[in-house]
C-alpha cells in the first residue's frame, strides 16, 4: 500500500471518530494539546505522522493505535 493511502484512510478514520465524539478540529487538538494548524492537515492526510503523535491523536480518540489502524483498513 502506498504511504499516501496510509495517510489518507488514517485520516478519514480520524476525522470520522472526532466527529462522532462531538469534537470540533479546533476543540479536539486543544483537548491533545495540539495547535489547530498542525492537526488540520492530519486530517487532510498530509501529514506523515510519527509515533508519538499516533498515540497522542489515537488516545484523544478514546483508542489504542492497534484499534485506528484496524479503523482505518491499513
Amino acid at each position: 500500500m502506498e504511504k499516501a493511502t496510509i495517510q489518507k484512510r488514517l485520516a478519514n478514520a480520524i476525522r470520522k471518530r472526532r466527529e462522532a465524539l462531538g469534537f470540533s478540529q479546533e476543540s479536539f487538538a486543544d483537548a491533545i494539546g495540539m495547535h489547530r494548524a498542525y492537526y488540520g492537515p492530519i486530517e487532510l492526510g498530509k501529514k506523515n505522522l510519527t509515533i508519538f503523535t499516533l498515540s497522542r491523536v489515537a488516545t484523544g480518540l478514546k483508542w489504542d493505535i492497534a484499534t485506528l489502524v484496524k479503523h482505518a483498513g491499513v
